[in-house]
């Protein structure tokens, strides 16, 4: 079977479009990706592509983003000429997403095409709207001049309104695809925090970046409690020197995302069993970037921390055997039912 068996003809070459993406951006995702159903690949492929194409306004280049852009209002905050054309853009391709959602025509430009795989994969599962409006909120938090901008964050209850559009939305997205074998509201506080957890993965592993963003998404009350400041990171950072009030920081922070880890765990068991390889493969990789960072000295202020090929390789194998013969010996058996009842269209 291939993965755009099933699917509208018409939208094969926008489903392509979001696989490249994932493809080219998302290295350990793809890979995991691999692992899932090929029923399942196209519909994960969907919301990566979305995310990627509103990713490249905010963190990339404004330019690289099929929107068209309005004319921009004065400058009257200081705000870059880059950010204000990034925060237009967003609200331009809000409005997009909210009416094909709504069944508005799209057309055949790149972000269109983009966005009639998003359309068809949230018809087809029952994708609740509002978490891509939750995702567009936390964008503008990364957005100079925006009303919702924040550079800094103090707690890590400030953090939690980011991190639930930017990542807890996208566990919540996925659930409706992969399908659970309980109700699906016991499973999205497990796929919640793994998003959660993901993402503070990403952060600790993309703390030199960041900073060169003007970016501190690790909480600061957090970091101040080892004597870590904004003078200490530039410092690091600039001289390629690990301060041991950092190493102790990173340290909790990396047993803070672990014990996020453990929270999510359960959550894959509650999954159809088709796609527990894939989400495990995913798991194991991810939670992998922070023993990474471990082994490096906590040096991610000056190397972004990498899992070897040959280690996504050596997790990844056995994990498509079993998505293989699962699979296969559900085909066989006619295994139980798979509960995925669809929420109210926003």
């Amino acid at each position: 079977m291939g993965e755009l068996d099933g699917i509208d003809p018409a939208l094969h070459d926008a489903y392509v479009i979001c696989r490249d993406l994932n493809a080219q951006h998302g290295k350990t995702y793809f890979l995991a990706t691999r692992l899932l159903p090929t029923d399942k690949r196209p519909a994960v492929h969907a919301l990566y592509g979305f995310a990627r194409m509103v990713d490249d306004i905010v963190d990339v280049d404004v330019n690289s983003a099929d929107v068209e852009l309005p004319d921009l209002p004065p400058d009257t905050a200081g705000v870059s000429t880059v950010d204000r054309q990034a925060a237009a853009k967003l609200d331009v391709l809000e409005r997009r997403v909210r009416a094909a959602l709504a069944g508005d025509t799209l057309s055949a430009s790149r972000s269109d095409r983009v966005l009639a795989a998003l359309v068809d994969t949230t018809d087809r599962y029952g994708i609740p709207h509002e978490y891509y409006y939750a995702f567009f909120h936390s964008m503008r938090m990364d957005i100079p001049g925006t009303p919702m901008f924040v550079s800094r964050y103090r707690t890590m209850t400030e953090l939690s309104e980011y991190m639930y559009g930017s990542a807890a939305v996208i566990g919540l997205q996925m659930l409706p695809i992969l399908g659970t074998t309980v109700d699906r509201d016991v499973a999205e506080g497990p796929a919640a925090a793994l998003g959660e957890a993901f993402q503070l993965t990403n952060f600790i592993r993309d703390m030199g970046e960041d900073l060169d963003r003007d970016r501190i998404y690790l909480p600061t009350e957090e970091l101040a409690a080892f004597g870590v400041d904004e003078d200490v990171l530039r410092e690091s950072r600039a001289t390629d020197r690990t301060d041991p009030r950092v190493e102790r920081a990173l340290a909790h922070l990396i047993a803070h995302t672990r014990a996020m880890y453990r929270t999510a765990e359960p959550g894959i068991d509650m999954l159809a069993p088709a796609v527990r390889p894939g989400m495990r493969t995913a798991f194991t990789l991810y939670g992998d970037i922070l023993r990474e960072v471990e082994d490096s000295g906590y040096r991610v202020l000056r190397q972004r921390a990498r899992v070897p090929g040959w280690r996504r390789l050596s997790v990844a194998a056995p994990g498509l055997a079993a998505a293989g013969w699962i699979t296969a010996r559900g085909t066989i058996r006619g295994r139980g039912k798979i509960r995925t009842p669809l929420p109210e269209r926003a």
